[in-house]
């Protein structure tokens, strides 16, 4: 994932919903007894529709941020204060345009 989400309202940095419009084609192996096994699954496309914050519940607010060689908990520095987008046109207007 090259990027992180940032709750601006509650400051929240790791518990979000996410919703996503995915493509896959995938391999299906079925057992003689009938179970299925899904194989080699590989994603044709995925988009991000809706995204909210677990702790406070707002949907509005989410921004994105990216996450590079600073290492797992984020950028650090001026950087870190200054979002690379918001995810609320995500949430406002048509979801299919996002």
């Amino acid at each position: 994932m090259d990027s992180r989400y940032r709750c601006a309202a509650c400051g929240n940095l790791t518990r979000f919903d996410v919703v996503t419009d995915r493509r896959t084609r995938a391999f299906h192996h079925y057992s003689v007894g009938g179970d299925l096994q899904v194989e080699e699954e590989d994603v044709l496309s995925e988009q991000v529709v809706e995204v909210s914050c677990r702790w406070c519940g707002h949907g509005r607010a989410i921004e994105t941020i990216p996450s590079g060689p600073s290492g797992p908990s984020g950028p650090s520095g001026p950087e870190a204060s200054q979002p690379s987008a918001t995810m609320s046109a995500m949430t406002d207007g048509d979801p299919g345009s996002g």
